[in-house]
């Protein structure tokens, strides 16, 4: 496959550069996705399987977590995890409303209530003061869960939530589904609560060749219960002890998923040296500042604590809907991650909710702009998206 053009002031006109390139990264690995998948067409062992077993070791060992649980997808992930959790329909399952829709949809799907709680602003995750305020001010007995979001690949305060859940007695699940690789103090998402959700949706860091996803856990009885509820509730073939749900991961994306992970860590590095190299770049510009008020770009922003992994590398913008048109006009790929807050979807009309109610949330869907950080991004890629930022301002 041919290398990214080099850029020059001739050809800007016909370059593209676009918010992911999974054709760069599979031409790099394609020998071994080759000879991984050979060896599932050669077993036709297709579902779960030696396979399956083996990437769940592997994943386990690389997160240093007990076990992991191979599911169809990250939306399974997170319903699998709330069930065998016990959150039973009645239950509140604290969240924030500024991520992707699997994440109430799960809370609702086990029957449970989304209880939204606003973002820290600075990191997009959920705030933990205003959750404590929530459950101080507003007690409720339904409330038995916390789901704390990674997103965009770093780590929400996890110490905060650990002291908050022990106080109020409240459970943990991460929804850990951007944030493979990313750390708190050193211990990697997936480690940092009873059960944690991932998904290897192909745009992800690391990444299936379809729907893919796990829950990982340290307590052997979750684990046994997990692999019941993803496999029809059953644990003898033809004997259902419960409902459970049809979400058992295939042979081939575990041995995709096996493949990849060999190179995950390196991937994450070079995303965090692309997101080096934008701060660098949009400072040196001059576009830069503390708030949009005083400057046209606010940069992402990561905590001491946290190892971000650069899921996305997402700005505030101002006048952001005219920045992307602009930007796409100029072949260069960019996304809003996410337009409408879950608490504004009509689906989620009957939580009770209204523009103005988690205002953090709100804004930061009128200003985020995730742009291109995938790990074969080029140094000329970047200044050129750079470039094309000032232009514009």
């Amino acid at each position: 496959m041919a290398q990214p053009q080099r850029i020059t002031a001739a050809n800007r006109k016909h370059v593209e550069v676009p918010l992911l390139d999974l054709r760069r990264q599979y031409a790099a690995i394609r020998d071994e996705i080759l000879e991984a998948t050979e060896r599932v067409y050669d077993s036709q062992h297709l579902i779960l399987g030696e396979e399956v077993a083996a990437f769940e070791r592997e994943f386990a060992a690389y997160l240093g977590v007990a076990h992991c649980v191979g599911c169809g997808h990250g939306t399974d992930a997170l319903w699998l995890s709330l069930m065998a959790a016990r959150v039973e329909p009645g239950d509140e399952v604290a969240t924030t409303p500024f991520t992707f829709f699997a994440t109430f949809s799960a809370i609702a799907r086990a029957g449970a209530r989304p209880l939204p709680v606003d973002i820290d602003p600075a990191t997009f995750n959920i705030d933990i003061a205003q959750l404590r305020r929530r459950i101080e001010q507003y007690p409720s007995r339904k409330l038995r869960v916390v789901m704390p979001v990674h997103l965009y690949g770093q780590c929400a305060d996890m110490d905060a939530l650990a002291s908050l859940a022990s106080e109020h007695k409240l459970r943990v699940l991460e929804d850990a589904a951007q944030a493979a690789g990313a750390a708190w103090r050193g211990k990697r998402a997936g480690t940092l609560s009873s059960m944690a959700a991932f998904s290897f949706y192909p745009t992800k860091n690391l990444s299936a060749f379809g729907d893919a996803g796990c829950v990982t856990t340290d307590d052997d009885a979750l684990a046994a219960e997990l692999r019941v509820l993803r496999n029809h509730g059953s644990r003898q073939r033809y004997h259902h002890d419960e409902i459970g749900w049809n979400s058992r991961l295939d042979s081939i994306q575990a041995a995709v998923l096996r493949v990849k992970l060999r190179h995950l860590e390196d991937w994450n590095t070079r995303r965090r040296r692309n997101a080096t190299r934008y701060d660098q770049l949009f400072t040196a510009a001059g576009l830069a500042g503390a708030g949009l008020d005083n400057s046209p770009i606010v940069l992402p922003h990561s905590r001491g604590e946290a190892q971000h992994i650069y899921h996305q590398y997402v700005v505030r913008a101002r006048r952001r809907d005219e920045l992307r048109r602009y930007l796409a006009e100029r072949g260069i790929g960019s996304e809003v991650y996410y337009p409408v807050p879950l608490h504004m979807q009509p689906c989620f009309a009957y939580l009770g909710y209204r523009a103005g109610d988690f205002p953090q949330s709100e804004r930061a869907a009128a200003e985020v702009l995730a742009l291109p950080i995938f790990p074969e991004l080029t140094p000329d890629e970047q200044q050129y998206v750079v470039e094309t930022v000032a232009e514009f301002y």
